[in-house]
């Protein structure tokens, strides 16, 4: 037989199998040879004891049987090399890359449209980001094969458990070549130094399937005859068509929002965040969480999620990476854009997060109406925020004063409005600059961080030490501007149609749809259902 057994454990008896072996059989009241062996199906940390951290671990046991390895649910895909539907995707982020596999299952022909490079190749041009601070538009942090998530570590926790089999994801991974930690982990990660292979993998597989992928392939125009998507342009050049077509492009992808705008395509503003990247000492973050002088060996670099309303406005952590690295992230020239990611091992010396405040159109209009550039846009103008957003950018980057060097500020000389005489080491290696956030940031962005890191400094607070989350330990980097999409591009709730344009299904977090890797492999998936359905295929 088979039992579910939860354990309570200290760090240091997770990796103990002596003892855990004694703990199940007195749990189950067996003798030990009757116990033929067991795997992890969830694991998660409780750190809110001063006194104790625990591990928390559900384990699938085997009693009397003979016990078998965790089942791997895995997918044989067919071929589609002659297939009568063809379905083109433009994007090779993570909604891209399941929906081709997606349709693939379906039987299927997938042709995945992507502007960047792939994985390999993209290399390069972060290189030259980080070294040269020269931005290669098509091929970056946030474009190329895998998309922004691929260079982001592959964060795999999610709260969009109502929009699909997250486990199914997770798998799919795993099948790829992910570790099945990710498979019971509560808060799952893959690595930026691992998603490549991976993301590799699930490219080779879509290739020997029958599908095809087409990297330096951009989206240049949309061909439209009577209401309906019937062809898109690539490269100002060829003329493409298929049966259907999935527009996955990620939320940096400007043109493609000012393309379907001038096209007369219904897209809307939507809300996004707005902020700066904070680094900590990882040591810091560790004492503040565990309680404790130091870590040790048997415990992961810690993490953190605040958020707090200041002033009507969210503040909140975004894309929080223990042992991580801050990491430029424009797509421009002329634009300072960072991110963060962490390496599977998480052991860099300091931790980042995204510390972002909420912004909506009436907070865009009234900066973005004083440029004479935008002097015609209107608090309707669906590029509203996607301009406002922009600009932050475009004055971080003169600011900074060029190259990608980022300007920056220790966290309490922000909040006091000083300018900071020296800075920390920190992780961006294009390099900081002394500044006033205050010239960066909108009034309404500073006087919200500035509530909220004196709130997350009560919030994040040890004691025994006096030491807090908010100190000038700490450096914020300007501008965190990428969290979500500034724009959505509808869709009928029953076929995922543009409500304009049929056989247009805008797709992930481009679209407006997603928040991160799995969610955005989510809806990818529930995309290529449905086109399967309405082009009557067996799902």
């Amino acid at each position: 037989m088979q039992k579910q057994v939860v354990l309570k454990l200290k760090p240091s008896e997770v990796n103990d199998s002596n003892l855990i072996n004694d703990l199940l059989v007195k749990s189950l009241g067996v003798k030990s040879t009757e116990l033929t062996g067991y795997y992890i199906t969830k694991q998660s940390i409780d750190a809110r004891s001063r006194q104790q951290i625990w591990y928390n671990i559900t384990l699938n046991v085997f009693v009397n049987e003979p016990f078998m390895q965790r089942a791997v649910n895995t997918l044989n895909f067919q071929s589609v090399q002659h297939a009568t539907k063809k379905v083109i995707v433009v994007g090779a982020g993570p909604a891209g890359l399941f929906a081709a596999l997606k349709l693939i299952a379906n039987g299927i022909k997938p042709i995945i449209i992507e502007r960047g490079k792939d994985v390999r190749a993209r290399r390069r041009d972060l290189a030259a980001i980080n070294k040269l601070g020269t931005v290669n538009e098509e091929s970056n942090y946030c474009f190329g094969e895998g998309g922004a998530g691929t260079y982001s570590d592959g964060k795999l926790y999610t709260r969009s458990t109502k929009r699909g089999d997250v486990n199914s994801i997770l798998n799919l991974f795993v099948q790829f070549g992910a570790d099945e930690q990710i498979l019971y982990q509560s808060h799952p990660h893959i690595g930026t130094n691992k998603l490549p292979q991976i993301i590799t993998a699930m490219r080779e597989q879509i290739i020997v399937a029958g599908g095809e992928v087409h990297f330096n392939h951009k989206v240049t125009n949309f061909i439209i005859n009577n209401a309906e998507l019937s062809g898109i342009e690539i490269n100002n050049t060829d003329k493409w068509h298929a049966d259907a077509y999935i527009l996955a492009t990620g939320h940096s992808a400007r043109d493609i929002f000012e393309l379907l705008h001038t096209n007369n395509i219904l897209i809307e503003a939507k809300p996004f965040a707005l902020g700066v990247r904070v680094e900590h000492p990882q040591s810091l973050i560790d004492e503040l969480q565990y309680h404790m002088p130091e870590r040790g060996s048997f415990l992961p670099p810690a993490a953190y999620s605040v958020v707090e309303q200041v002033n009507g406005k969210g503040v909140f952590s975004f894309c929080m990476c223990p042992g991580g690295i801050i990491a430029p992230a424009a797509t421009a020239q002329n634009e300072i854009v960072v991110n963060g990611w962490s390496p599977s091992k998480r052991n860099n010396p300091y931790s980042n997060s995204g510390m972002v405040v909420t912004v909506d159109e009436k907070d865009a209009f009234a900066i973005v109406k004083q440029q004479k550039k935008y002097s015609s846009v209107l608090p309707s103008n669906p590029l509203l925020l996607m301009y406002f957003q922009q600009l932050v950018e475009q004055q971080c980057y003169a600011e900074g004063g060029g190259k990608n060097v980022a300007p920056a500020q220790r966290m309490v000389d922000f909040t006091n409005n000083k300018l900071s005489n020296t800075l920390p080491d920190c992780s961006y290696v294009p390099g900081l600059k002394s500044a006033s956030l205050q010239q960066v940031l909108p009034a309404f962005v500073n006087d919200a961080l500035k509530g909220g890191f004196k709130a997350f400094g009560k919030k994040l607070y040890d004691k025994h030490s006096s030491k807090s989350y908010y100190t000038n330990e700490a450096v914020l980097v300007a501008t965190e501007s990428r969290t979500s999409s500034p724009v959505r591009i509808p869709r009928n709730t029953t076929n995922f149609q543009h409500p304009q344009i049929k056989n247009l299904y805008p797709c992930g977090e481009g679209a407006g749809y997603a928040g991160g890797i799995i969610s955005a492999a989510i809806d990818g998936e529930n995309i290529a259902a449905t086109i399967a359905n309405n082009i009557n295929k067996i799902i």
